[in-house]
């Protein structure tokens, strides 16, 4: 299997997404950061089609089906609704945009095109604006990744890895320090 397929299916699988394949990609398979960023996004973009299109139809038969789908979809649903139909509103459709250009577990591709499926957001809808925040947390995962390579090549993995550690530090330090002042 070629490294471009590798990267292409790494980008497909629902939690690491373009955050895993790019970096690897370009770390590991040495692939030209344009091929890598392309294939990355597209291979992200392959499921995002799937599930827009295939969550209805399939929730809507296993509610069918299955009483307890029914119920459960129903939960999920006014639960969903109720708890974020705020943020909706208040940002709209941007709101979708910057959680999939986010990237962090959980966020990204996959579960932009499930929150799109619970509030009712059609394919035409969903489709560019999970495709623009995949593009930017693309563009996001590649310029971190480059500056990796680059502090590393220069500085040497040290220097690297102490820079990683401190930021990781400081974003736990101002997440404690956030809980503690919403409490």
């Amino acid at each position: 299997m070629t490294l471009e397929i590798q990267t292409f299916l790494l980008a497909m699988t629902p939690i690491g997404e373009l955050r895993i394949s790019l970096p690897i990609a370009l770390t590991i398979y040495q692939l030209n950061w344009a091929v890598a960023y392309l294939i990355s996004v597209i291979g992200n973009l392959v499921p995002v089609i799937l599930l827009l299109l295939f969550l209805e139809p399939v929730s809507a038969w296993f509610s069918k089906k299955f009483s307890i789908f029914q119920r459960f979809f129903s939960w999920l649903f006014a639960r969903t609704r109720k708890k974020y139909n705020t943020k909706i509103e208040k940002y709209g459709y941007s709101a979708l945009i910057i959680f999939v250009a986010i990237p962090l577990p959980i966020t990204g591709g996959w579960t932009g095109s499930l929150i799109a499926f619970l509030f009712g957001i059609s394919f035409r809808k969903a489709f560019p604006l999970i495709t623009l925040g995949v593009m930017i947390a693309g563009l996001i995962v590649l310029l971190a990744t480059q500056a990796g390579i680059t502090i590393e090549r220069y500085f040497g993995w040290q220097v690297l890895t102490g820079i990683l550690l401190t930021i990781g530090l400081s974003w736990l330090i101002l997440n404690k320090l956030k809980l503690k002042n919403d409490n």
